[in-house]
């Protein structure tokens, strides 16, 4: 499967369906020659004097059988088309998801949400035009009027040489045109991807809009969003009628140069009439795939307009490791639990033109303790939980753990031994116990039911309609702030990890969950290892150490003993933070 940038992986039995297509497709153009020699023969026969219908039914039935033939090698290979796109969009989903999770959130974070959910929905299907219609009949468009010409040609040297003559107009006016067509399908393509951006982003701020009363403003933007894919799309369908109306004139006038030549010549005895109607009945068969491949390059075009998008998406380079490759060491818990994890002068931007999120940071997470990020927005602690979390690497230095390069372990089994909690925690459209399962596919009922109190969440979950069964929506929209958090931590508490990165878990609730999920946390990080981020002095209270961070830079860090002297450190650092370093 073939795009401007790269081939589109087909799978192999994508590939083999769409070989399959185009070969049951020349078998029908062959048996469509075999039918017109039949015919002819037939209608020649009647004209015979003395012939009989009876002396001719053999040839009738022989007829008959090519032509449920042919039949049914037009009806195999329309199946095996649609059989190869349905395995090609198989796929396809699974290279761009494989890719996507490879890239990781840097990636995905710097892309609009809309226009990647567009690609990977109505991009994907989009290509079933251009796979089970365009790729076959462009095969076609070649084998096919080679076959039927050879046998025009075999019958009647100037037919052939008329038909040879008239072919390549077909073929320059197509690509004439396709220029005019492939911008236009580009054009709409870019309003289409712009549009779901536009229309996702403002679904998902629906809320802000209205409590600002910007609702309208909004509409309007989405409505002249609209009516400019209205208008780009009555483009392309005007240069598509077009060109379906010059190739149809085009074939139309070959037949009609190949018909004039033939009735003058029988008429000076220099043909038979047997070979002329075979000619005639051939004749459009010759023109019929190239117009058929026109009429599927409109058709097409979206899907390679997505294509060339897909292409660019897997053509993204994977995140560089920093580190030689090891064998991998046994990733299970309590191996983890025993191991530390040490940022060696780490340092990492997130592009060339920007200043470095993270510079030259050095600090150790030693095995069963706390230790707390501290310091203002910007300031690189986000960062750092990215890179802990494999979901980028760094540009520089060295992030071990247990004195292996993080970047050479398998980053599943790493990820399998951690535990991350943002501060908006993601939850799926599906019910309670669907979220939950999440973390631990095989956990039982009492499993579930024992995560969810330690987390202070079975009451609340208790109360819902169905219990564990009952939908939550999608991002939990049917829960608080605080429940939605909750659930996490159950999550958390299920997945029973020995290493927890927790991002500010209780800056956005009220004080009555903020004691919940407080008292949740501190029972989770018990006996485990924990990078906590804050911004308060409050929320790092309980850590074995903290470190300040400051435009990527560690500030300072420290070990305090007692919260006395806690409090006096921890005012030191956050001068320091907010200050130059």
């Amino acid at each position: 499967m073939m795009f401007e940038r790269r081939p589109l992986p087909a799978g192999p039995t994508g590939r083999r369906a769409l070989i399959a297509a185009v070969a049951l497709g020349v078998a029908s153009a062959a048996l469509v020659v075999v039918q017109a020699v039949l015919l002819a023969r037939v209608i020649a026969g009647t004209a015979r004097a003395g012939s009989s219908l009876a002396s001719l039914a053999p040839m009738l039935a022989l007829l008959a059988g090519v032509a449920v033939l042919r039949a049914a090698a037009s009806w195999a290979s329309d199946t095996v088309a649609s059989r190869g796109a349905a395995a090609v969009r198989l796929a396809l989903r699974t290279a761009l998801t494989s890719k996507l999770l490879a890239l990781g959130p840097r990636f995905v974070a710097t892309e609009r949400t809309g226009e990647l959910v567009n690609t990977l929905g109505a991009g994907v299907e989009s290509t079933d035009a251009y796979v089970a219609r365009y790729q076959p009949q462009f095969a076609l468009s070649f084998l096919v009027p080679i076959l039927v010409g050879a046998a025009v040609l075999r019958a009647d040297l100037l037919s052939g040489l008329a038909l040879a003559a008239t072919w390549p107009l077909i073929p320059l006016f197509m690509y004439l045109i396709g220029g005019m067509a492939r911008r236009r399908s580009q054009a709409q393509w870019t309003a289409l991807s712009r549009m779901s951006a536009r229309f996702l982003d403002t679904v998902q701020g629906i809320a802000t809009l209205v409590t600002l009363g910007r609702a309208d403003d909004e509409a309007a933007v989405v409505a002249s969003t609209s009516e400019r894919f209205r208008v780009v799309t009555m483009e392309v369908l005007k240069v598509a009628f077009l060109s379906a109306l010059t190739l149809e004139w085009l074939a139309t006038l070959g037949t009609a140069v190949v018909a004039v030549e033939l009735g003058l010549r029988l008429l000076v005895a220099r043909i038979t009439f047997e070979a002329a109607l075979f000619i005639l009945v051939v004749t459009p068969e010759f023109y019929r795939p190239l117009r058929a491949l026109g009429a599927a390059f409109h058709a097409a075009m979206t899907g390679r307009e997505a294509g060339e998008r897909m292409s660019e998406l897997l053509d993204q380079p994977p995140p560089q490791v920093i580190g030689a490759a090891v064998a991998d060491p046994q990733l299970d818990a309590e191996t983890v639990a025993r191991t530390d994890l040490v940022f060696d002068d780490v340092s990492f931007r997130y592009s060339p033109d920007r200043p470095a999120a993270l510079e030259r940071a050095s600090f150790s997470v030693a095995p069963g303790t706390t230790v707390a990020l501290l310091g203002p927005s910007g300031s690189g602690k986000s960062t750092i939980a990215h890179l802990v979390l494999r979901f980028m690497e760094p540009d520089s230095g060295r992030l071990l753990v247990g004195g292996h390069p993080l970047g050479a372990l398998d980053a599943d089994a790493w990820r399998r031994q951690v535990a991350w909690l943002p501060q908006r925690p993601h939850l799926f459209h599906g019910t309670v116990l669907d979220n939950l399962r999440l973390a631990r596919p095989d956990a039982s009922d009492s499993d579930v039911e024992r995560a969810l109190v330690l987390a202070h969440a079975d009451r609340f979950v208790r109360a819902l309609p169905g219990g564990l069964r009952a939908g939550i929506g999608e991002e939990g929209s049917r829960l608080s702030g605080g429940e939605a958090q909750r659930l996490a931590l159950a999550r958390a508490f299920l997945k029973d990890a020995p290493f927890l990165v927790l991002d500010e878990l209780t800056s956005h609730l009220d004080p009555e969950n903020d004691a919940l999920v407080s008292d949740a946390v501190r029972e989770l990080a018990r006996g485990r290892t924990v990078l906590l981020i804050a911004h308060r002095l409050t929320a790092v209270s309980g850590a074995d150490h903290v470190v300040v961070l400051c435009r990527g830079r560690v500030a300072e860090q420290g070990m305090p003993s007692a919260l006395a002297a806690q409090r006096g450190l921890y005012a030191r650092m956050l001068t320091a933070a907010e200050g130059a370093v």
